[in-house]
């Protein structure tokens, strides 16, 4: 095995438009060990350099990107929204959760949970009047167009979603749907 640069671990990592969370996830490693490791700082073992090459290998091989599979246009609603439009959205779609976009950066999402949950907590009559930043959760992963479909595979596993984004703009969604429809 040709032992890669610090440089060329993190310019392959780029190019394949991974994180070092994504790397480190994939490999089994922390993170800060990816960082560090990029940064010339430490000298890794064999067997952790051999699991980050391994894992570059593995995506600049993969075929298939986020592109190939996002979902296009997104259905989205922005912040200052009437919770009843993405209530609207959602049951028309027949989805359980969407991107909440302010001027197409996403800022977070809304999900039937926590619609319910609002609903549960103060009522109905209290919740139709409310607006979709006051049940604002925490957005889903990014990812580039060009991330190979390993990446998004790994971050489905934690997140109901992926957004795709491109020059800081939402090109499309990814959900575990999408995934599983690849498999006809």
């Amino acid at each position: 095995m040709e032992i890669p640069t610090p440089a060329e671990l993190r310019e392959k990592r780029l190019r394949m438009g991974l994180k070092q969370a994504d790397v480190a996830r994939m490999a089994g490693i922390s993170q800060s060990m990816v960082a560090r490791i990029e940064a010339g700082s430490v000298d890794p073992r064999v067997s952790t350099l051999a699991k980050i090459v391994d894992v570059l290998r593995a995506a600049e091989h993969s075929a298939i990107t986020a592109a190939d599979v996002m979902h296009t246009p997104v259905l989205s609603v922005a912040p200052d929204d009437p919770v009843g439009r993405a209530v609207e959205i959602m049951g028309t779609n027949g989805i359980s959760q969407l991107p909440v976009l302010e001027k197409d950066v996403p800022v977070g999402c809304i999900s039937e949970s926590a619609i319910m949950n609002a609903m549960e907590e103060g009522g109905l009559h209290h919740t139709h009047r409310r607006l979709v930043q006051d049940y604002l959760e925490p957005g889903f992963p990014t990812v580039p167009p060009t991330a190979p479909i390993d990446t998004v595979v790994h971050l489905l596993h934690h997140s109901h979603a992926v957004v795709v984004i491109e020059k800081g703009k939402v090109q499309g969604v990814i959900t575990k749907h999408d995934l599983i429809s690849l498999i006809t």
